[in-house]
């Protein structure tokens, strides 16, 4: 028996299956237009790779498009699934610090992996995956060069982070002679510095968990640990984190251990 957790947030939708014990299964791909196609096309990857035989007891979406999948058993909040992701992945971490294509989060959770509270950016790209993505563009290299590039550099400071002034300021640094390297640096020092007064209005307990696609960034991981003072890990599991918790969730249910 599995659990399958789909996650379709605004940038990448990723599915994965439970077995009770570990990951059996995971797929990310973009979202696109149709959150339902993408759904289904997620749930056709995952049956392909588990096998027919396999039963799967549940299905339960989280994101921002699990609004639009009439095929799953129930939705639950990416809040909530995060907690359990996290936890699931270590069971001694209580903070949660989460940054997507569209919005960063910080989730504080118990030593069950509930969530005992939160605070969220989703009004504007600023502080997310959407904005690096952007800037990268102007700089003319792959988001995924951005740590690579900024490493042993001397931030420059990116006054602005709504995304369409920073997009010209970092224009007129280039114009000025400055390199691309230092730009790197103050970009990602940015987003981080976002996440981090996120973090400062809820409070940072223990040690952290980096979860969301930016979390790929050895950059903003080490600037993290640095600024918060603290453990920030990370897991390959890390960008599933939603759909993974939405599975163990979907796996509790069906055995009858839901904490929640």
């Amino acid at each position: 028996m599995i659990t399958i957790g789909v996650d379709i947030g605004s940038v990448a939708a990723k599915a994965v299956a439970f077995d009770g014990l570990n990951v059996a299964s995971r797929a990310i791909i973009p979202t696109g237009w149709s959150p339902k196609e993408t759904g289904l096309k997620l749930l056709d990857m995952i049956r392909s790779e588990i096998g027919d035989d396999k039963e799967i007891a549940t299905i339960i979406a989280t994101g921002y498009g699990r609004v639009s999948l009439p095929f799953v058993n129930d939705k639950v909040t990416e809040i909530t699934c995060h907690g359990r992701g996290a936890h699931f992945i270590d069971k001694d971490v209580r903070t949660i610090i989460d940054i997507g294509g569209q919005d960063s989060k910080v989730i504080r959770v118990d030593d069950r992996g509930r969530v005992v509270d939160f605070i969220m950016n989703d009004k504007c790209a600023a502080g997310t995956g959407r904005f690096l993505q952007v800037m990268a563009n102007v700089l003319e290299v792959d988001v995924g060069q951005l740590s690579d590039l900024a490493m042993g550099a001397r931030p420059l400071q990116i006054n602005s982070m709504c995304t369409v002034f920073a997009e010209s300021e970092i224009v007129g640094l280039l114009a000025e002679g400055n390199e691309k390297e230092p730009v790197a640096a103050g970009l990602l020092e940015s987003v981080a510095n976002r996440c981090i007064a996120l973090a400062g209005r809820l409070g940072v307990e223990d040690r952290v968990f980096f979860s969301g696609g930016v979390a790929k960034s050895p950059y903003i991981r080490a600037y993290l640990a640095n600024r918060l003072n603290t453990e920030v890990i990370i897991s390959p599991h890390g960008q599933f984190n939603g759909a993974l918790g939405a599975a163990i969730i979907g796996w509790e249910r069906s055995t009858n251990l839901n904490i929640l």
